[in-house]
């Protein structure tokens, strides 16, 4: 790790932060590098059950940090955009794929892969004074950290068009209607409501929810027979688990259950 994540682990829930507020927590390599280590670290500890992704200052995260950006163009020309590769993949895939949930505490702007990011998370409790811009094309680019996956999924194949090719800053409000934002909370509770919903997840039944992400991920690119073939696996593999057999006796005894993650 660095300085530019905090990354701390309390009850279940690893909570990871990006830490650049004076640049607005915009991607240099640094940040990027220990983006993915913490991810990484999150997802083979088996104390975590749940991830909170949040930035620190006014911004979530801008996406790439431009300035360091330009001097690698000016050094290297195309390879400049390896980073593509060698950083946002891995952050995405570790977001999006992590068997345990990942809530987006979107605290302001998101931007570029900053948006991508969050987009990759299960679930969105976004700033009321926040909001999302894809920024690619403002800058000559298309999208990466998964944008084109998650985002005509979030809002359909039109709107992630239209975003897209006319990217402009999308404001919380208009986020909760469009499906990018879950919820949207008063700016001086978001750290707050973000928190609690994470730690809800990771009080729940873990298994289950990593089998609901496999699902989830499995059904929007198979037919409906594969699909109902996939879900009979896991809810197979949901049913073996120790959190299923208490929670049917907590029901049947009338008692609030207690899920162990396994």
């Amino acid at each position: 790790m660095s300085d530019n994540v905090v990354y701390e682990v309390s009850e279940g829930l690893a909570t990871v932060v990006l830490n650049r507020p004076d640049a607005m927590n915009a991607l240099d390599t640094a940040l990027k590098e220990a983006l993915r280590d913490a991810l990484r670290e999150a997802t083979g500890d088996p104390a975590v059950r749940a991830v909170l992704l949040t930035g620190r200052g006014r911004a979530f995260c801008v996406g790439q940090d431009l300035k360091e950006h330009v001097e690698t163009l000016r050094r290297s020309g195309g390879g400049a955009l390896d980073t593509v590769r060698e950083h946002y993949n891995p952050i995405t895939l570790a977001i999006a794929g992590m068997p345990k949930p990942v809530v987006a505490g979107v605290n302001g702007v998101a931007a570029g892969a900053g948006a991508g990011f969050a987009f990759a998370a299960d679930y969105r409790v976004v700033a009321d004074t926040a909001s999302f811009n894809t920024s690619f094309t403002g800058v000559a680019l298309t999208a990466d950290s998964g944008v084109s996956w998650t985002l005509p999924r979030l809002v359909g194949p039109g709107r992630a068009a239209d975003l897209l090719l006319f990217p402009r800053s999308v404001k919380a409000q208009e986020a909760l209607e469009l499906g990018i934002a879950n919820r949207v909370v008063p700016a001086d509770r978001l750290a707050e409501e973000a928190e609690a919903a994470a730690r809800r997840l990771a009080q729940g039944p873990t298994a289950a929810y990593a089998a609901l992400k496999e699902s989830l991920a499995h059904g929007s690119s198979h037919s409906l027979a594969e699909t109902l073939e996939k879900e009979a696996e896991l809810q197979s593999r949901a049913g073996a688990t120790e959190d299923h057999r208490a929670a049917v006796e907590a029901f049947v005894a009338k008692e609030k259950p207690v899920y162990r993650g396994r």
